[in-house]
């Protein structure tokens, strides 16, 4: 087994699908003692600057000027909506909830691309997988929402993971499209230290008593930095290079299956066979769009594609 080839990068790709599992968890663990602008802004203000050390040190090319300036924004709406979103989200749903949310993202994603100029246009196979992701999330979302009101807390959750599912697939395209010689893990860098520094502003404003740190506060962000963010998305990258997109993009599914089995563990969060049910439909929604995209690629000519047509390419997360 050691003497695989590929070894390393499945180890990696281990280490992807468990570590950013465990980071709905954590988020919800830091957020009982750090207010979410704070913890958003400390996270990866920390995290981007240790990369980016370790980026001069090993003397990789870093983006500067206008490509700095683009690779920044792009970072603050993919990581800063995205990733922001979720930590707000969870201060009104449950960690593992949350992660099921968040599988609608490649439904985002293809429909942003339907229609920004030069993107893929949606096709039959395409929306019906669309249609069945929505029939699952209907399942998922719909029976609370009418027990609380669509003021209630589940219906604020999903609609504020909605905006940073929307933020994440926009930036992703952006970043996707935008050339740049600058390493993949360098723009990460460089993505979460404008995200943190974006948000130091609100921290700062953020009118809250004084942060009474515990070990369970600190250790929660102390890990979100560093295998949520650092280790997580190194292991990411490496894997890119080196695994085809459709074995990458197994974490998609794993992912929620670790938060919400954790969610459990430590929290007691309820998940039923209503909401196993929907998870399972959703996925196979995901699934159905993913197959019609790959068979879409094979059906197009060689040369310039849309990036719609690569919706099985796992973009940044972190």
């Amino acid at each position: 087994m050691h003497n695989h080839p590929h070894f390393k990068a499945y180890l990696a790709l281990a280490a992807v699908c468990f570590f950013w599992g465990t980071t709905y968890l954590a988020i919800r663990m830091a957020l009982e003692v750090v207010p979410p602008a704070v913890l958003i802004s400390m996270r990866f203000m920390i995290s981007g600057a240790v990369l980016l050390v370790i980026a001069f040190l090993a003397k990789a090319n870093l983006p500067s000027g206008k490509d700095l300036l683009l690779t920044a924004l792009f970072g603050v709406i993919i990581i800063g909506i995205g990733t922001g979103c979720l930590v707000f989200a969870e201060l009104w749903v449950p960690s593992g909830l949350a992660a099921l949310f968040i599988t609608t993202s490649p439904f985002w994603m293809i429909g942003l691309e339907a229609i920004i100029p030069g993107g893929e246009r949606l096709h039959g196979p395409t929306l019906l997988g669309m249609l069945v992701g929505l029939a699952g999330t209907l399942l998922l979302v719909a029976p609370s929402a009418m027990q609380q009101g669509f003021s209630g807390p589940l219906m604020k959750g999903f609609l504020v993971l909605q905006v940073g599912c929307c933020g994440w697939s926009l930036g992703s395209i952006l970043q996707r499209r935008h050339e740049t010689k600058a390493h993949p893990v360098v723009n990460g860098a460089v993505q979460q230290l404008a995200t943190g520094l974006a948000f130091l502003g609100p921290a700062l404003l953020t009118k809250t008593e004084p942060i009474h740190w515990t070990f369970r506060g600190a250790a929660a962000v102390a890990y979100l930095v560093v295998f949520g963010s650092i280790v997580g998305y190194s292991a990411y990258v490496y894997v890119l290079d080196r695994l085809p997109v459709s074995v990458i993009s197994i974490y998609n599914y794993v992912n929620p299956v670790v938060a919400v089995t954790l969610g459990w563990l430590f929290y007691r969060e309820h998940l039923g066979l209503r909401e196993f049910a929907a998870m399972l439909i959703v996925f196979a929604g995901v699934a159905m769009v993913k197959r019609a995209s790959a068979t879409r690629k094979r059906q197009t000519p060689s040369g310039p594609r849309p990036a719609s047509l690569d919706v099985d390419e796992p973009h940044i997360a972190v």
